[in-house]
């Protein structure tokens, strides 16, 4: 990191940097527990009674094994994702430098993090409509799985980038003093 940790800002900037990388490990385990709770149910049917924290997908898992997956994979994409937007995050972090903080590598990054963060909108929103109309016919599955609420998702993509926008055009200002001096 560029940044010193002198000024107010640095030291906000180094625990952002810490609490990412804390959900970058949160949402890895995550959805590592998740698939080894899958590749467990592969080898026993047994393992989906208490799938992951408590979840029992026994039925499911017992009435369609392909919708099982489906219902599995979603459930494993969405922390997968998050993690990654993590992963991005703290590069963002890395990258913003307290003495220059518009550079294009920033503005780059964060609009590459809206783009993530809107991807995992899509797969919220794609889950909770296989969960929605793909499982009537196996049955409800426990309240504890429940849907995913994707509306913070589409928020927080905006968000990011209309940052990413704001980051842009102050480098295009910062160039653009640069030519007149």
């Amino acid at each position: 990191m560029e940044f010193k940790a002198k000024t107010r800002t640095g030291q906000i900037l180094i625990i952002l940097n810490i609490l990412a990388w804390v959900a970058f490990v949160g949402f890895a385990i995550e959805a590592g527990a998740i698939l080894f709770s899958y590749l467990m149910t592969a080898i026993g049917p047994e393992a989906a009674r208490n799938f992951y924290n408590g979840l029992d997908l026994y039925d499911l898992r017992q009435a369609n094994f392909w919708e099982f997956t489906g219902v599995v994979s979603f459930k494993f994409a969405i922390p997968a994702m998050k993690a990654y937007a993590s992963i991005l995050a703290i590069k963002v972090l890395s990258k913003v430098s307290l003495s220059n903080p518009f550079t294009i590598g920033v503005a780059k990054a964060l609009e590459k993090l809206s783009y993530v963060v809107l991807e995992i909108w899509v797969i919220a929103m794609v889950n909770n409509a296989y969960l929605t109309w793909g499982l009537k016919s196996v049955g409800e599955l426990p309240n504890k799985y429940g849907d995913y609420v994707s509306g913070e998702f589409i928020f927080m993509a905006g968000l990011v980038f209309v940052i990413a926008q704001i980051f842009k055009r102050g480098v295009e200002i910062q160039s653009e003093n640069e030519l007149t001096v």
